[in-house]
């Protein structure tokens, strides 16, 4: 049996995120599988799929900072804003410096944004419903902005060819944070049109793509028993702050007591801490005054 952790994926062009869990539940053998932030069917690279007992460190990745690579084409823009959707308008270029340079300046702009709406073709949820689902029946879907930060957005390479001008770019962001509403938004700055013709996942918290594994090589070190690329659920806590309980904290903590606060007087009131006895994930808890409250008991029984 393979046994329960984080599995990092390198998700192919064309399939679901739910696909990807799906074929981690088989090559798993579980049916207890699902996946830290979801990628467009159009995009590749890095999705955690997280297995068993590290489920219940998941809802630790909601807030990951992230950052993908994305060539951004500009000269036709789509209901989408990526490959899937239909042309709404198009522009032939001709690869004029000025045209280069008003990209430039277009992203130059679009790295200082601190909000964003994100795309009506998205997995937002509006009264518990799929924004992109209710797009496809027609309805009309009014986004309401929300905060976002863009840490970096690098313009890496352009070029030119039959009328478009197609632009490199990597971008380091905080959660939330849609590539498609940059690249559909660059568009609309030059007035040129655009949209993100491809878009790969690089980084997100602690994981990067370089550890990522594709469908293939799972299956094939699955099949000979290696089960090396299975991480433990330790590793997505790394970003949040760490206590040590002792032994009696320890046994009080897993019988799910509240314990007193005086040895983590330090700590924020309401302030997440990952708990870990001699190397073991015991829970995270949070200070409340006097005592620490139990948030999530993780203790594997």
């Amino acid at each position: 049996m393979i046994p329960d952790g984080i599995i990092l994926l390198d998700k192919k062009k064309g399939i679901s995120s739910m696909a990807s869990d799906n074929f981690i539940k088989k090559l798993a053998g579980t049916r207890k599988a699902g996946h830290s932030g979801t990628l467009d069917p159009f995009a590749t690279g890095l999705l955690p799929v997280f297995t068993g007992k590290a489920l219940k460190v998941m809802r630790y990745t909601d807030d990951y900072d992230k950052a993908y690579d994305c060539t951004c084409v500009f000269g036709v823009s789509t209901t989408t804003m990526d490959p899937e959707g239909e042309v709404v308008e198009t522009k032939t270029l001709t690869g004029s410096e000025e045209e280069f340079e008003a990209i430039r300046a277009a992203f130059a702009e679009l790295s200082k944004i601190t909000s964003q709406v994100p795309p009506v073709f998205s997995a937002k949820k509006i009264d518990g419903r799929k924004a992109y689902d209710l797009a496809r029946q027609g309805v009309e879907v009014q986004m309401a902005p929300h905060p976002i930060k863009i840490y970096s957005l690098d313009v890496n390479d352009m070029r030119y060819e039959d009328g478009r001008i197609y632009a490199d770019i990597s971008v380091a962001c905080s959660k939330g944070t849609y590539i498609r509403s940059i690249c559909d938004d660059a568009g609309k700055i030059t007035g040129f049109h655009a949209h993100a013709l491809t878009l790969r996942r690089t980084k997100a918290g602690p994981f990067d793509v370089k550890d990522a594994y594709t469908e293939e090589q799972l299956a094939e070190l699955a099949q000979a028993g290696n089960y090396s690329f299975v991480i433990p659920r330790e590793k997505a806590m790394d970003g949040m702050s760490r206590i040590e309980l002792d032994g009696a904290q320890y046994k009080d903590v897993k019988l799910g007591k509240k314990i007193s606060s005086a040895a983590f007087a330090e700590l924020e009131e309401g302030f997440k801490v990952a708990a870990y006895h001699e190397g073991e994930l015991v829970a995270v808890l949070y200070r409340d005054n006097d005592i620490m409250r139990i948030e999530r008991m993780l203790a594997v029984e």
